[in-house]
């Protein structure tokens, strides 16, 4: 399966809407578009994963990464319109206390 990433950059924001699943084999694909917007700006990233019908713990690495970034750079990470599946993921992980997750859309329209 592919990943397809699209970015929308706003004036305060920058959204990102992911379709396909993230995995081992995709998951790097996904990191080499967001690393570069988290390093680059002190604002907030949304990343709407409406389309991902899957991901694993690669995907999760990913995240944590991009939100160490963001941090540092004194951004914000903001996930939105997950399904109940990926929800569930970031919940038995414990990655739901420490990233902005929310279950409606924010940003643009796609």
């Amino acid at each position: 399966m592919n990943i397809k990433v699209d970015i929308d950059k706003l004036d305060d924001k920058t959204v990102v809407f992911v379709a396909g699943e993230i995995d081992a084999f995709t998951a790097p694909k996904l990191r080499e578009a967001l690393l570069p917007l988290a390093e680059e700006f002190k604002s907030k990233l949304i990343v709407n994963l409406k389309n991902v019908s899957y991901m694993d713990s690669t995907g999760l690495g990913v995240f944590v990464g991009l939100l160490k970034i963001i941090r540092k750079n004194d951004g914000h990470l903001n996930l939105v319109e997950l399904s109940d599946r990926l929800e569930r993921l970031f919940s038995i992980t414990g990655l739901n206390d420490i990233i902005d997750i929310s279950s409606k859309s924010e940003g643009g329209v796609q």
